[in-house]
């Protein structure tokens, strides 16, 4: 009850009904997964440097439809930055501007279900810019693969520290590591380990 009063009082809030669709009935078929390269990790003072997203659909991950949008910056991102996501301020020759690249990600999206590692940073970080155009944060239902995760693993050991490291939890699930470190890959990895965490009944 107390998510539909929040979900409803949401929808009031929507400034351009563009951006009602959002708020359909979910997709039951397909979810996205995503990831979010950022300056920081506040969301009240870092920003998006760029989004990478990728659909679902039953137990395939469509990659020939996903998006990877690299994103304008007010100012030149910090060395302390590049260390941990190796976007240098070269990189973004033909990023988009924040608005566009929300959009763009919204329209994506639709009204799907939303899935990712660490994914309440991720929604938190695009709610800063939804809040600002909008006046919504994402209506989305939204799903943790690291919480699945646990939950299969706690079904083995349940009295045991299990490590929740993205890696950790590729490594455990047999899965590859894709090569280059950036939203898209680390979103299609994530898809991975979601299927695969799906399709076991336990680790």
């Amino acid at each position: 009850m107390f998510e539909g009063l929040k979900r409803s009082w949401n929808r009031k809030k929507l400034t351009d009904e563009r951006f009602a669709f959002l708020f359909d009935e979910a997709h039951e078929d397909e979810i996205v997964v995503f990831d979010c390269e950022t300056t920081g990790l506040d969301p009240k003072v870092d920003e998006i440097i760029s989004i990478g997203a990728v659909k679902i659909r039953g137990n395939r991950i469509l990659t020939d439809e996903a998006i990877h949008l690299y994103i304008e910056q007010k100012r030149d991102i910090s060395a302390k930055s590049i260390t941990v996501h190796r976007i240098r301020n070269c990189d973004l020759e033909g990023a988009v501007m924040p608005e566009e690249a929300i959009e763009r990600f919204l329209y994506y999206i639709g009204n799907r279900k939303l899935a990712g590692y660490y994914l309440e940073f991720d929604v938190a970080m695009i709610n800063k810019y939804t809040k600002e155009m909008l006046g919504i944060t994402l209506p989305n239902f939204q799903e943790e693969v690291s919480a699945l995760y646990y939950e299969k693993k706690l079904r083995r050991i349940p009295q045991g520290n299990i490590d929740l490291r993205f890696d950790t939890i590729l490594k455990d699930l047999s899965l590859p590591r894709l090569k280059a470190h950036d939203a898209l890959n680390d979103a299609v990895m994530t898809a991975m380990m979601y299927l695969k965490l799906k399709n076991i009944k336990s680790l």
